[in-house]
Formats: C-alpha cells, sequence, structure tokens
C-alpha cells in the first residue's frame, strides 16, 4: 500500500554495482505475508522497514495491519478485534505468513498460530532468518546459528505445533532446518560448541588483526544503517570485489583492504555488518568478535543513507549500537551517500542540517577525493617524525617507508635518499641506524647512532 511518497529516481544499468553473488540470494518462490505493527499512532508507513526485511528474506508482503495502543494485548499482542481482521486479511490475500515488528514471546507464538492456523514469525526470527540465508564463512555461520539456538531455546515449548514444520521458508532457515524437533539439552550442547568454535575463530581474527596492528597504518571501521551503501563505498574506495546488493544485510563477514589516503598516506578499512533499529541482542552478544573490529579501529567511517527519509532515525539506531559495544565515543567521519539521488535543494539542506558531514555518492563516485581528504584528516598521525639518510644498497628500507609511513618529504643524494617521515616504533627501529646528525648530514650515509626523543 503507498505511503503517498515519491519513488527515488531510477539509476541507468551501467551505475547499478550489484555483486552477481547476490542473484543467489533471491527466492524463486516467494512467501505471501501479511505485515503487522503494534505501537502509540503507529501508521503503515512504519512498517516501510519490516517489508524490506521481508523482501530480503524472500516474502512478497501483500497486507498491512496495525493498531495503535499504548501497551500490547498480552495473549495475542494485538487486540481480539483486531485478530479477527488479521484472520479475514489472510484468507482474503491467501497469505500463509504473518510477521510482526517486534519480538513476540513463546506464548502469543502460540496462541496467534492455534487462531491464525499460518506460520506467525516475529522481527527477531525474521532477521535471524536473513543472516542465516546470508552467512557464508565459518565463523558468520556458527555466529548466525549461536543466536538463532540462543532465540530458540525458550521458544520450545510455547511454539508447539509450529517446532514440527520442516517445509522451508521464513523462519525455518539455519541451525536445525532438517530436524526442528530437537530437546533443550541438545540445543545447550551444541551451544556450547558453537561458543567454542567462535572463541578458536575469535583467536584467528585476533592474529590477522595483530598483523595489521604490527604495520602500524591506521585502521578504519566503516559502519552504518544496513544497505547504506557500505560495500559499494568500499568498492569505490579501495576496489575490493566485495558484494554489493540492494538488500538489507547483504553484507555479514568484514572485509579488511588496503586504502591510499591524501599526502601520500596509507590505511587499512573495514567493511561491518550492517545495523538496524531493534537489532536482537543475541545478534549483537553473537557478532562481538566480529564487531570488535570497529572498537579495536583508529577511526569509524559513518555511512549514511542521504535519501532514506529516515536519516536521522537511522544515524541515532547505528550509534546506540555502537555505544552498546563500547565504541560510543570512537573519532567519526559521517559519509551521507546516496546523492545522486537528491535534488540540489536537497542537498543544501542536508549540509545544513548536518555541518560535519561529507556527501557522497559510492555509485557514480561525486564526493569521494572530499570524502577521502576528512578522512585523511581525522585519521592520527604515526608518532615520531624523522629525518634519514637511506644507502642506495637498502633500497627496502625507502620501500618501507613509503608502503608504511607517511613520508613528508624524499630527495635523492650522492649516498642514498633523504626520507623525511613520520614512522610508528617498529619502523623507527628500523631505520634508527640511518637518522641523520641534528643539523647536519651524515656524508656518506653510514649508520649515525643517536638516540631519538618524543614524537614531535
Amino acid at each position: 500500500m503507498s505511503d503517498g511518497r515519491a519513488a527515488p529516481p531510477s539509476r541507468p544499468a551501467d551505475q547499478i554495482l550489484e555483486s552477481p553473488i547476490a542473484a543467489t540470494w533471491r527466492s524463486i518462490a516467494h512467501e505471501r505475508a501479511v505485515l503487522v505493527g503494534v505501537g502509540p499512532g503507529i501508521n503503515e508507513g512504519d512498517l516501510d522497514e519490516l517489508a524490506a526485511l521481508a523482501g530480503s528474506a524472500g516474502a512478497e508482503p501483500v497486507g498491512r495491519v496495525v493498531q495503535s495502543r499504548s501497551a500490547p494485548d498480552p495473549q495475542f499482542w494485538i487486540g481480539k478485534g483486531k485478530v479477527d481482521d488479521l484472520h479475514g486479511l489472510l484468507h482474503a490475500s491467501g497469505a500463509e505468513l504473518v510477521i510482526f515488528d517486534d519480538e513476540l514471546g513463546p506464548g502469543t507464538l502460540r496462541s496467534l498460530e492455534a487462531r491464525l492456523k499460518v506460520k506467525v514469525v516475529d522481527r527477531t526470527a525474521l532477521i535471524l532468518d536473513i543472516f542465516a540465508l546470508h552467512a557464508n564463512s565459518k565463523e558468520g555461520k556458527a555466529q548466525v546459528e549461536l543466536a538463532q539456538l540462543n532465540y530458540l531455546l525458550p521458544r520450545l515449548r510455547g511454539w508447539g505445533e509450529a517446532m514440527s514444520r520442516l517445509g522451508g521458508g521464513i523462519g525455518t532457515r539455519g541451525p536445525g532446518e532438517t530436524k526442528l524437533e530437537i530437546d533443550r539439552q541438545h540445543i545447550r550442547r551444541r551451544i556450547t560448541k558453537l561458543r567454542r568454535d567462535v572463541k578458536d575463530l575469535r583467536k584467528e581474527r585476533d592474529v590477522k588483526r595483530a598483523r595489521r596492528q604490527k604495520s602500524n597504518l591506521p585502521q578504519i571501521a566503516i559502519v552504518g544503517y544496513t544497505n547504506a551503501g557500505k560495500s559499494t563505498l568500499m568498492r569505490r574506495l579501495t576496489g575490493a570485489d566485495v558484494i554489493v546488493a540492494d538488500q538489507l544485510f547483504a553484507t555479514l563477514d568484514p572485509t579488511t583492504r588496503r586504502i591510499d589516503l591524501p599526502r601520500g598516506r596509507h590505511a587499512t578499512i573495514s567493511d561491518t555488518v550492517g545495523f538496524v533499529s531493534k537489532l536482537p541482542h543475541d545478534l549483537v552478544e553473537a557478532f562481538r568478535s566480529t564487531l570488535e573490529e570497529v572498537t579495536l579501529s583508529d577511526l569509524v567511517l559513518h555511512v549514511a543513507d542521504a535519501s532514506s527519509p529516515e536519516l536521522e532515525r537511522q544515524i541515532e539506531a547505528v550509534r546506540r549500537v555502537l555505544e552498546e559495544i563500547g565504541a560510543a565515543n570512537m573519532p567519526e567521519v559521517v559519509a551521507l551517500n546516496k546523492i545522486d539521488r537528491l535534488r540540489g535543494s536537497e542537498r543544501a539542506r542536508l549540509a545544513t542540517r548536518f555541518p560535519r558531514s561529507v556527501s557522497v555518492s559510492a555509485v557514480t563516485g561525486e564526493g569521494v577525493e572530499g570524502l577521502l581528504e576528512a578522512v585523511g584528516a581525522a585519521t592520527p598521525l604515526p608518532p615520531v617524525e624523522v629525518e634519514v639518510l637511506i644507502p642506495w644498497a637498502r633500497g627496502d628500507l625507502v620501500a618501507m617507508l613509503y608502503d608504511e609511513t607517511e613520508v613528508l618529504k624524499a630527495e635523492a643524494e650522492p649516498d642514498g635518499t633523504r626520507v623525511r617521515a613520520r614512522v610508528g616504533l617498529r619502523e623507527l627501529a628500523a631505520v634508527r641506524a640511518y637518522v641523520a646528525a641534528a643539523g647536519g648530514r651524515s656524508g656518506r650515509g653510514e649508520p649515525i647512532d643517536q638516540s631519538l626523543g618524543s614524537s614531535q
């Protein structure tokens, strides 16, 4: 049902940077679903995000039911009159699925399915289902299954006959797809094993992260509301072959690449899982090791969808999740993406509302240079400025300085290359023997034994 908003302008086919892998996620047969929302002052437009989530999971929303009330009904979440309306809409539309925009308790799920005679899924189960659909790596699959089983455990008794569903579809994908009638003891054993597996995989991630930290390159984490264009921007900035799709939660497995910043600086940049309002707590806990990429970075690149009518709410939702994982006070650069969808007057209003942000289009490349300048200015500098005279025979050290430090100046001399750069402690140890004497030159580029003071 239309909410009166104009559709965003269409993009030329050659500007859609979608990964071919994304096509494999789309279901051939869509489940027809009715969406339900409850809350004070709620309207059908408030279910737009739930409709997008349902579409990502392979459902086709065919109707919406909303009820404005201060507190949900303890039995059916919606009032009994609305239950009758929902029942009639289900049979009139031929829908076989109901999706609620809240997390429901086991008793409520049981009551609804007994009354409506169709499958009922809440927002949490829907998001977990999307994650199960998109998880590709071993770590991603383990994290999703752990979150699903933590969600499933208290609902075994409440779901009753629903737990015997063996057919595919939304709410049934993921762990136990071939055996849904599993007892609590088996689930607890499986949860224990998954936690152990996730812990082991976390150690592998820590090793990779330690290697990046050894290089003393600044680390940047891309965060943002789901479908804000993080992966498209990652591809634009680095050329990384990451999955790009116009779907919610298309990217679950973080990708880390090297990025070139202005003035010869370099950094690593990591794409992370997208956030969403009312993100299931079990999911945040299961993906905590992945989200630590954000907490251990030097800078957060917060990508937001400038064309979304819910822009401010989405930015706040992301910041709430950052606060939950302990990254609330990280240095941040806000990139307002998808400005190619906005008119000039809309862009001007956006710049006024978010004066410290950078407007960019990951699809067309507009504003990318300005974004790199902003990121470079916000990224911390290496700690020590040093001038060295590297002999010609040690060209490897010159290459190392260019690769892993910020080179401020370099010039060729008869005995070698004189370089002035800001370096980290590891690079300083490698070139300390060739530090130029204060106020003079070494003449032959021979090692100079002197100690350095603190960073300038």
